[in-house]
């Protein structure tokens, strides 16, 4: 059917003029409201008219708001529970995943774990720490001669009550890779910092070992059983300690023979041993080693007092894990005078001896 003019005119005018309606509504459309942009799209649809054309309403995807906005017991990342941003480690119980990332349910073993040198790895589990050069001073420098306590790698301290409050973080980056705390001595006394110091220096990443001072005036039981009760054992420590030395001020003035001596020392290791599932470590002293020690024992590692020469020329028939050069040793995080020692290695040397020689790999330390 044909239409006339006058009628066509009517009709593209009419066509011309809802394009031009349409076309102005869909632009209107596209342009978010305020509200959006502010993270309020919910409130903003809820106002719109509910007669309008969803066909002019553009296909739109938008993010929506809880995936955007962290829930407020993790508004920062670093504020975990083992952080100290949490009251407990269960404040994320119920939570499963925010922004697609899952929550840990567990405490991660590498937020528990000291420094770590990146650019060694591990084996079986142990964990080769970071090795810090020493800056250690020395009240008494001694000349030691060709081969001085500055040529070694791997350098430490022994400490009691008598350093009070450690600054162990400051210690460790000082050059104190390893630590030997004084925890008990005969059977019925423990040293006032043990725990304190105990704890310090595994959290600064410092190797820690703990040392027994003998008192021959007691059973070897007894005081192997005194460190048991007192000393925990940890798989990551270094072995045990039996200090055995004259000790001038002590009221026990008994001098057993040499077959007693011996007798007394390989009790409580043997205890230790079983216990701990590590070698004892024998440290002594020139005047006490001469007169009881010498060829003896040559299955355990040794810690060597000499301070005044090395300890070669001291001790000539005897290999030695630790020489004790100094006791009158300063540094950062200590006040007055401390203990120094070296490890008789170098660093790869250091990590194969802990390696061997902790309960890490240990079937009865693990039990």
């Amino acid at each position: 059917m044909r239409l006339s003019a006058a009628t066509s005119a009517i009709v593209i005018a009419c066509i011309a003029l809802s394009g031009c309606t349409s076309s102005s509504a869909e632009t209107a459309l596209t342009v978010p409201p305020a509200s959006v942009k502010t993270g309020r799209l919910a409130s903003s649809q809820a106002g719109m008219p509910s007669a309008m054309p969803t066909a002019s309403i553009p296909n739109v995807d938008p993010t929506p708001v809880a995936a955007i906005t962290p829930p407020a017991a993790v508004n920062d990342p670093h504020e975990l529970a083992w952080n100290g941003g949490a009251q407990a480690t269960h404040a994320f119980d119920g939570m499963g995943t925010t922004v697609g990332m899952p929550m840990p349910t567990e405490r991660p073993v590498a937020a528990l774990r000291p420094a770590v040198d990146p650019s060694v790895g591990s084996s079986r589990g142990y964990q080769r720490l970071k090795v810090y050069g020493h800056r250690f001073r020395d009240v008494k420098p001694m000349n030691f001669g060709k081969v001085a306590p500055r040529h070694f790698a791997v350098h430490g301290v022994d400490v009691s009550r008598w350093q009070a409050n450690i600054d162990w973080p400051t210690l460790r980056s000082q050059g104190a890779n390893f630590a030997y705390i004084k925890a008990t001595d005969g059977g019925d006394h423990l040293d006032p910092m043990f725990r304190t110091n105990w704890r310090g220096a595994q959290q600064a990443g410092i190797r820690r070992g703990a040392y027994h001072f003998f008192y021959w005036c007691r059973t070897a039981g007894e005081q192997a059983d005194w460190f048991i009760r007192n000393v925990p054992r940890d798989p990551d420590a270094l072995p045990p300690v039996i200090d055995v030395e004259y000790n001038h001020q002590s009221g026990c003035k008994m001098r057993l023979s040499t077959e007693r001596v011996l007798e007394k020392m390989q009790v409580f290791m043997d205890k230790l041993e079983k216990h701990y599932g590590q070698r004892p470590v024998i440290y002594t002293a020139p005047d006490f080693y001469k007169d009881h020690l010498r060829g003896q024992f040559r299955d355990y590692p040794f810690w060597l007092r000499s301070v005044a020469a090395h300890p070669s020329k001291i001790y000539p028939d005897r290999k030695w894990a630790f020489w004790q050069y100094s006791g009158s040793g300063l540094s950062q995080g200590v006040n007055g005078k401390i203990d120094l020692n070296v490890f008789n290695g170098g660093e790869d040397g250091w990590h194969n001896w802990v390696a061997r020689n902790t309960g890490a790999n240990s079937a009865v330390a693990s039990r």
